[in-house]
Protein backbone atom coordinates (compact mmCIF):
# COMPACT_ATOMS: atom_id res chain seq x y z
CA UNK A 1 0.00 0.00 0.00
CA UNK A 2 1.01 3.93 -0.37
CA UNK A 3 2.27 5.83 2.01
CA UNK A 4 0.06 8.44 1.44
CA UNK A 5 -3.02 7.63 3.49
CA UNK A 6 -5.44 9.17 1.10
CA UNK A 7 -5.20 7.05 -1.86
CA UNK A 8 -6.03 3.25 -1.51
CA UNK A 9 -8.04 0.40 -3.23
CA UNK A 10 -10.91 0.81 -0.62
CA UNK A 11 -11.43 4.69 -1.65
CA UNK A 12 -11.43 3.63 -5.38
CA UNK A 13 -14.10 1.44 -4.90
CA UNK A 14 -16.64 3.07 -3.46
CA UNK A 15 -15.82 6.14 -5.80
CA UNK A 16 -16.66 3.50 -8.18
CA UNK A 17 -19.66 1.72 -7.33
CA UNK A 18 -20.96 5.38 -5.81
CA UNK A 19 -20.46 6.90 -8.89
CA UNK A 20 -22.57 4.13 -11.25
CA UNK A 21 -25.59 4.37 -8.59
CA UNK A 22 -26.56 8.41 -8.15
CA UNK A 23 -27.47 10.62 -10.90
CA UNK A 24 -25.11 13.47 -10.15
CA UNK A 25 -21.80 11.37 -10.26
CA UNK A 26 -19.46 14.78 -10.07
CA UNK A 27 -21.04 15.79 -6.59
CA UNK A 28 -19.57 12.58 -5.30
CA UNK A 29 -16.41 13.28 -2.72
CA UNK A 30 -14.94 10.37 -0.99
CA UNK A 31 -12.17 10.72 1.90
CA UNK A 32 -9.64 8.77 3.52
CA UNK A 33 -8.43 9.28 6.44
CA UNK A 34 -6.30 7.08 8.60
CA UNK A 35 -5.27 6.92 12.42
CA UNK A 36 -5.12 3.72 14.88
CA UNK A 37 -8.77 2.82 14.53
CA UNK A 38 -7.80 2.14 10.38
CA UNK A 39 -9.48 3.93 7.64
CA UNK A 40 -12.52 6.30 7.85
CA UNK A 41 -13.95 6.82 3.97
CA UNK A 42 -16.46 10.17 4.60
CA UNK A 43 -18.53 9.69 1.84
CA UNK A 44 -20.52 13.11 0.28
CA UNK A 45 -23.27 13.00 -2.70
CA UNK A 46 -25.92 15.02 -3.52
CA UNK A 47 -29.27 15.47 -1.61
CA UNK A 48 -31.17 13.98 -3.82
CA UNK A 49 -28.98 10.76 -4.08
CA UNK A 50 -28.71 9.86 -0.39
CA UNK A 51 -31.46 7.66 -0.88
CA UNK A 52 -29.74 5.87 -3.72
CA UNK A 53 -26.60 5.50 -1.92
CA UNK A 54 -28.53 4.60 1.37
CA UNK A 55 -30.71 2.26 0.17
CA UNK A 56 -34.16 0.71 1.12
CA UNK A 57 -33.34 -0.01 4.85
CA UNK A 58 -30.14 0.92 4.52
CA UNK A 59 -29.44 -2.15 2.49
CA UNK A 60 -27.21 -0.10 -0.40
CA UNK A 61 -25.19 1.15 2.78
CA UNK A 62 -24.53 -1.84 4.66
CA UNK A 63 -23.37 -3.99 1.50
CA UNK A 64 -21.04 -1.53 0.39
CA UNK A 65 -19.62 -1.75 4.26
CA UNK A 66 -19.20 -4.89 4.43
CA UNK A 67 -17.51 -5.17 0.89
CA UNK A 68 -15.29 -2.47 2.18
CA UNK A 69 -14.46 -4.83 5.15
CA UNK A 70 -13.40 -7.69 2.82
CA UNK A 71 -11.24 -5.78 0.77
CA UNK A 72 -9.81 -4.00 4.25
CA UNK A 73 -9.01 -7.63 5.21
CA UNK A 74 -6.88 -8.06 2.57
CA UNK A 75 -4.33 -5.93 4.34
CA UNK A 76 -5.44 -6.97 7.80
CA UNK A 77 -6.83 -2.88 8.08
CA UNK A 78 -9.92 -2.20 9.59
CA UNK A 79 -12.49 -0.29 6.71
CA UNK A 80 -15.43 1.77 7.95
CA UNK A 81 -17.19 4.11 5.66
CA UNK A 82 -19.72 7.62 7.07
CA UNK A 83 -22.13 9.28 5.13
CA UNK A 84 -22.45 12.93 5.82
CA UNK A 85 -25.79 14.31 5.50
CA UNK A 86 -25.85 17.49 2.86
CA UNK A 87 -25.98 21.05 3.63
CA UNK A 88 -28.97 22.70 3.98
CA UNK A 89 -31.19 19.10 2.99
CA UNK A 90 -33.05 17.76 5.33
CA UNK A 91 -33.03 14.09 3.34
CA UNK A 92 -35.84 12.69 6.03
CA UNK A 93 -39.33 12.47 4.92
CA UNK A 94 -41.38 9.47 3.95
CA UNK A 95 -39.98 6.32 3.27
CA UNK A 96 -36.37 7.88 3.52
CA UNK A 97 -36.77 8.68 7.17
CA UNK A 98 -36.71 4.80 7.62
CA UNK A 99 -33.63 4.20 6.00
CA UNK A 100 -31.71 6.78 7.93
CA UNK A 101 -32.93 5.53 11.20
CA UNK A 102 -31.45 2.16 9.93
CA UNK A 103 -28.90 3.61 9.02
CA UNK A 104 -27.53 4.94 12.22
CA UNK A 105 -28.12 1.83 13.43
CA UNK A 106 -25.75 -0.02 11.42
CA UNK A 107 -23.11 2.25 12.61
CA UNK A 108 -23.59 0.74 15.99
CA UNK A 109 -23.42 -2.84 14.41
CA UNK A 110 -20.29 -4.69 16.03
CA UNK A 111 -17.09 -5.29 13.31
CA UNK A 112 -17.56 -8.58 11.51
CA UNK A 113 -14.59 -10.93 12.30
CA UNK A 114 -13.39 -11.97 8.87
Amino acid sequence: MADDPSIGADKDFVEYVVKSIVSQPEKVVVTRTVDDMGVLLTLQVAKEDMGKVIGRSGQTAKSIRILLRVIGSKDNIRVNMKIVEPEGGEVRGGELEEDVKEEKSILDEPELEV
